[in-house]
């Protein structure tokens, strides 16, 4: 598995979600994910199955080493001390003493965010985290946080895929050299109404699932979250490591994404989305 390199973090570029998954589905598929391959496993405060994930990890015949696991601090926890205290709630649930990546969940304007990562930088000074980031910031918020937090960060976790442009958000995690976590990379599904990534499949005998994570991969700095209740769907999203899609082939696919192809935008926590220039 192709790691993604972001500032000491080496992150596997295909990761397994857990979003939306009630617990004892999170702990089937999460053991079903460690024992077919999976070496990269996200959760999050707010998903509730912090705890199956942590038993599936502790059964699994897999050494927590070989694992790169992250989980998300939600906004309600923000608060210098209450962050911190929800982080080793998180360890006793998850069953270990560190993960390897901590994000914040959304932003929270009632909350400075400098109080926010002066806090999440005492968890991985002590131990807590090997590595720190953020998720659903835009380009405003990835600068700001840039320039507040101490330690450098990792990864910004948004919404990509096919049919979203985030141009603006990829370009400022280049400039700042972090990893850009891509959360919903199947788009919940309309990646297989798509005729396009068909065609295209047909021609690799992929699924357009398939290709539209080969897409995400063949991105430098792009780690790609499919998240499924489905053995067999978790086993298809990982055999995309066998094919390569030709220059014209990415460029088409890039050429999808259209002003009202975003899927996650909840009410009160979503942020001024970029727009593409």
């Amino acid at each position: 598995m192709r790691t993604v390199k972001a500032h000491g973090a080496e992150i596997p570029a295909l990761g397994f979600g857990t979003f939306e998954l009630a617990p004892d589905d999170a702990h089937r598929m999460v053991a079903h994910a460690l024992k077919t391959g999976y070496r990269h496993i996200d959760t999050a405060q707010i998903y509730r199955n912090e705890d199956a994930v942590g038993t599936a990890l502790a059964e699994s015949d897999v050494d927590r080493g070989d694992v790169f696991l992250t989980t998300k601090v939600w906004v309600d926890r923000f608060g210098d001390g209450d962050l911190q205290r929800s982080v080793e709630e998180s360890l006793k649930r998850l069953r270990t003493d560190h993960v390897d990546l901590l994000l914040l969940h959304w932003p929270n304007p009632d909350v400075p965010l400098s109080e926010t990562l002066k806090a999440l930088n005492e968890v991985r000074d002590e131990g807590l985290t090997r590595h720190i980031g953020i998720s659903n910031f835009t380009v405003e918020l990835i600068e700001e946080a840039v320039s507040l937090s101490a330690a450098p960060l990792a990864t910004n976790q948004v919404e990509y895929h096919p049919f979203i442009d985030q141009r603006p958000v990829s370009d400022a995690l280049a400039r700042h050299h972090m990893a850009l976590s891509a959360y919903c990379p199947l788009a919940r599904g309309g990646v297989f109404r798509n005729p396009t990534l068909d065609r295209i499949g047909r021609r690799h005998d992929k699924s357009p699932g398939q290709v539209a994570l080969r897409w995400l991969l063949q991105q430098d700095n792009v780690v790609a979250l499919p998240r499924s209740g489905n053995e067999a769907h978790a086993d298809d999203n990982l055999a995309v490591l066998d094919f390569e899609l030709s220059e014209a082939e990415m460029h088409e696919i890039f050429e999808l994404h259209s002003p009202d192809g975003r899927l996650i935008s909840p009410e009160g926590l979503a942020p001024a989305w970029d727009t593409a220039a």
